[in-house]
């Protein structure tokens, strides 16, 4: 009788055991919440301290990092995330732009969170049905050399690219991919197909394209353009070299649209391996500590919470009109704009 006790035991043993296995592997049992799995496709020199700063004041969770490189920029994270649909490894996506977190939406790749932003948050910094959020915005900006230009002669809408008036005085980078494609994408879909597509070809014949925004800035800083369309954290490194160059803040005028502002977005994955640890750390990264250490920082991104008491470096002393843009209609066009891009450019 004792034998047959033992072996009754061992099997009810196995028996649970494979149940077990069988659960974990459905996903059915939930893995300790002491690990956090980010893609950041913000740069290392930026997020990293943001990163340290959460873990410290969480111990106990360990962050595991995965940062996009330079080559694929934000796409390569977002196709990353796409291939491991089935098998998520993703916690929270940290991107450094919105039209590819919308991608990832529509896709149905996000998680609705309870997020911890006032109510007054803009409307256009968030999504629609809770998945994600922007902040920490890059203003789109024109910088000018300021020995190549004078003050009366600065350029003051973004369209001056196309401006006769400045022919082979301007650059910009290259709109297939980064916060040019957004910007482009956003004024297709303000424009509409036939307006946008002209003003592209104007710019193309009366600017130079470059690589990238980077090399926007040093080129102007360094003389070879007078002035080019770029984001304030690449304009914010050349000020800071001390080269002769200004921000200008484009199409402020009342009858104008306002500055591009473009948010870095933060996003829980649908199917996140640690939901709990990843919601803490998407709403800390949306927190007020997180915009102001940013907009304090060499990058001088601009906080987008209301009434945040810090102010980037970037802004100046004047008041800003931005543009009231809708991303999702941006995103909505983005693979139309794309295949003219790839043909134009």
């Amino acid at each position: 009788m004792l034998h047959l006790l033992r072996l009754l035991r061992g099997h009810i043993a196995l028996r649970l055991a494979g149940l077990l296995l069988l659960a974990t592997h459905l996903g059915c049992i939930a893995k300790p919440e002491n690990e956090v799995v980010i893609y950041s496709a913000a740069d290392r020199e930026f997020a990293a301290p943001i990163l340290s700063a959460f873990a410290r004041r969480n111990e106990g969770v360990d962050l595991a990092i995965q940062y996009d490189i330079e080559s694929t920029k934000t796409v390569g994270l977002v196709t990353r995330i796409q291939n491991e649909a089935q098998r998520t490894r993703c916690d929270v996506f940290w991107n450094n732009e919105i039209l590819h977190t919308l991608r990832l939406e529509k896709e149905g790749l996000l998680k609705k969170v309870s997020w911890d932003i006032p109510r007054n948050w803009p409307q256009n910094m968030q999504s629609r049905k809770g998945t994600w959020v922007g902040f920490a915005a890059r203003a789109r900006i024109l910088l000018v050399n300021t020995e190549l230009l004078t003050p009366d002669e600065y350029p003051s809408r973004v369209e001056d690219l196309a401006n006769p008036v400045f022919a082979d005085k301007g650059c910009f980078a290259s709109p297939a991919y980064g916060t040019t494609a957004t910007h482009f994408a956003v004024l297709y879909s303000r424009l509409g197909k036939e307006k946008a597509t002209g003003l592209f070809e104007r710019f193309k014949e009366n600017a130079t394209v470059l690589s990238g925004n980077k090399q926007v800035a040093q080129m102007v800083a360094s003389g070879g353009k007078a002035f080019g369309l770029t984001d304030t954290d690449d304009a914010l490194v050349e000020i800071a070299a001390g080269l002769p160059v200004k921000i200008i803040f484009p199409d402020q005028r009342s009858s104008e649209v306002g500055t591009l502002r473009i948010p870095n977005s933060v996003s829980v994955m649908k199917d996140a391996p640690h939901p709990v640890a990843a919601t803490k750390l998407a709403n800390y990264l949306v927190g007020e500590d997180t915009e102001g250490r940013l907009a304090m920082g060499p990058s001088g991104q601009i906080p987008i919470r209301p009434g945040h008491p810090v102010k980037s470096q970037a802004e100046g002393d004047a008041a800003i009109r931005w543009m009231d843009v809708d991303f999702y209609q941006a995103a909505d066009v983005w693979d139309e704009v794309a295949e003219i891009i790839r043909e134009m450019f």
